[in-house]
């Protein structure tokens, strides 16, 4: 018997950064028809280009498949496109989605917010902003991909799982659906707290990780930094309302590892170079895409603060980006710290109760 054939949509992805486009290559390649939006007209250029078909801007060495156009025109693309991909820097989600508002259809359109992050004047996630700015009749139909998944990889079709997580089951099986294919697997979950806080810490910590690689710690310093760093993530996410075992899933100890070990990771080379005494500004300056750990550094250790939960590691990364802490000073201090327990109280009784 052969297996049933992919369901097929129409896909809009809504931003051609990397990963925006990266997804939006997947998307064409499981047979979906795609739109890609993009604001710089060199971007639709590039990709529409019998020629080129590149987003040579930010994703370049990757053609684009049949199926696939770049648009600069937003409201014709969610017209046209019953699946969207919001794929946008978190300080830009609020404004991108006030633009969607009018034009999304409950009955039609299911959002699947693909973006990673913490605003730090707020400390709203991008679920908080989604559901801030958009019609409660929508919030139904918002989903939230998360988990390991380097853009290049994804472009070029290497084997990846991620987590789709959303407060309805429909509406999260339905994106895990369309979106799922012999190299891109999708899990699905309703922890949305947890699948967004994994992804968002996860930068913060693949900066400690890079730090330590670059004052050349050694392998047992960067595993003790994984895992304790899954500590304070776990931490801050229960204490938020997430459920402990989301950490240990894709979306938290599958991300952490991959962006603390993986040499495509912006946010561990950032870290590398800190470690080997390069200045912040420089090498922010000296890189074309963005190091999201670096801004969400500030928000995860407000985040923390105001929920009480212990993170040394955040806090100390704080300390290096923000305070121009010694980096070999932070590590001493965490590493002096009292003694206590592996794993804490609130973890536990929260692993209880769920």
């Amino acid at each position: 018997m052969s297996a049933p054939e992919h369901p097929r949509t129409t896909v809009g992805v809504i931003g051609a950064g990397a990963w925006g486009t990266a997804l939006a290559i997947h998307a064409a390649r499981a047979g979906h028809t795609v739109q890609l939006y993009a604001r710089e007209a060199e971007v639709v250029a590039s990709v529409n280009d019998p020629a080129i078909r590149e987003n040579t801007a930010f994703l370049k060495g990757f053609k684009v498949p049949d199926g696939l156009t770049a648009t600069a025109d937003m409201p014709a693309c969610l017209a046209a496109c019953d699946l969207l991909l919001l794929v946008v820097p978190t300080p830009f989600v609020a404004a991108t989605a006030a633009g969607l508002a009018p034009h999304l259809d409950q009955a039609r359109h299911i959002l699947v917010s693909c973006t990673k992050g913490i605003l730090i004047d707020t400390l709203e996630t991008p679920a908080d902003i989604l559901t801030r700015v958009l019609p409660p009749a929508f919030h139904s139909r918002i989903a939230f991909l998360s988990g390991p998944s380097f853009a290049a990889e994804v472009a070029a079709e290497a084997p990846t799982a991620v987590t789709i997580a959303s407060v309805d089951p429909a509406t999260g099986k339905a994106a895990q659906t369309l979106l799922s294919s012999r190299r891109f697997r999708c899990y699905y979950t309703s922890d949305v707290i947890g699948v967004e806080l994994g992804g968002a810490l996860k930068n913060v910590l693949a900066i400690a990780c890079g730090i330590a690689d670059g004052l050349e710690l050694g392998c047992n310093a960067r595993a003790a930094l994984i895992t304790r760093g899954l500590g304070e993530l776990t931490r801050i996410a229960v204490a938020r309302g997430g459920h402990p075992l989301t950490s240990l899933g894709l979306a938290g100890v599958g991300d952490l590892v991959l962006t603390c070990t993986g040499d495509l990771s912006r946010n561990r080379t950032v870290g590398m170079r800190l470690g080997r005494g390069e200045p912040l500004d420089a090498i922010l300056k000296s890189m074309t895409a963005v190091a999201e750990g670096v801004l969400t550094s500030k928000a995860a250790a407000a985040l923390a603060a105001k929920e009480g939960v212990e993170a040394p590691i955040v806090h100390g990364i704080y300390a290096v980006i923000h305070e121009d802490a010694d980096p070999v000073a932070v590590v001493e201090e965490v590493m002096t710290r009292a003694l206590g327990e592996e794993v804490d109280a609130s973890v536990r009784e929260a692993a209880k109760k769920g």
